[in-house]
């Protein structure tokens, strides 16, 4: 299972990677970071999507609908999995990250529009979520 520079690794591999960063969205701090940043400064780009992802995590219109289960059966976990945002010249993905404790992370994923291929980053960043192990 990788640690957080592993996981920023592979996913700066991805095609169209500019750059990774994981975020706390209480915090808005930057845990690791790999590759660019859309404003030049990795601190400034991991507050300014920590503000969208406590939006969607906090927001009750993003909220659970009481009674339905997920496409995989599962209940519980974050009620928001992932955010996009595509702009003039790329994508931006947030995936949240599940923890045996009380988690407010995410990745965050930013693709060249280009070359990047969002459904592809959707998926190896679901992968990497799953599998990151915060120490």
């Amino acid at each position: 299972m990788p640690g957080i520079d592993e996981c920023l690794l592979e996913a700066m591999a991805l095609p169209g990677a500019r750059g990774a960063a994981l975020v706390d969205w209480s915090s808005g701090l930057a845990l690791g970071t790999a590759g660019e940043s859309p404003v030049g400064d990795h601190e400034t780009t991991a507050a300014e999507t920590a503000e969208l992802a406590r939006a969607a995590a906090e927001y009750e219109s993003f909220a659970p609908v009481p009674g339905l289960i997920s496409d995989d059966g599962d209940s519980a976990g974050p009620p928001v999995e992932d955010l996009i945002v595509t702009t003039r010249t790329g994508y931006h993905v947030l995936r949240f990250v599940e923890t045996s404790f009380d988690s407010s992370v995410f990745l965050h994923l930013w693709l060249d529009r280009t070359d990047g291929n969002l459904a592809l980053a959707r998926f190896r960043l679901r992968a990497l979520a799953e599998g990151l192990v915060l120490r």
